[in-house]
């Protein structure tokens, strides 16, 4: 069974930091693609932040680009996004994703999702 679980949101206040950490298990992990994707209430998911099975390739929503570093962890199974300079605007339910083989940004070509945390960026 396939569980991918998020930790690391919170309430944070506009300018500061938060590092989300996605750890996967009952997957070959080296074998997918990870994204970080967010959803606000009434909008749809959109994706955030992705990295390559072997972390050689990054991709990055352009509003995040700059302020948002994904990472991998292969040896222990885990994923990570660092926000930094955290805005209002990145309110938002975050989930991690696992897609076989090849990075992508569309939701719907993604095969596990974890269950989302919860970020709230005050003004």
């Amino acid at each position: 069974q396939v569980q991918l679980v998020e930790s690391g949101g919170g309430l944070v206040q506009a300018g500061g930091s938060l590092r989300l950490s996605c750890a996967a298990s009952g997957l070959t992990f080296s074998r997918y693609a990870m994204g970080w994707f967010r959803q606000a209430p009434g909008k749809e998911r959109d994706f955030v932040a992705g990295i390559s099975w072997s972390g050689g390739i990054t991709d990055y929503l352009d509003s995040v680009k700059d302020r948002f570093t994904i990472s991998r962890n292969n040896a222990d199974n885990t994923v990570y996004l660092q926000m930094n300079s955290l805005k209002p605007e990145d309110t938002a339910v975050y989930y991690c994703a696992a897609k076989l083989m090849t990075l992508q940004r569309n939701p719907s070509s993604y095969n596990y999702w974890g269950q989302g945390t919860q970020v709230t960026v005050s003004s």
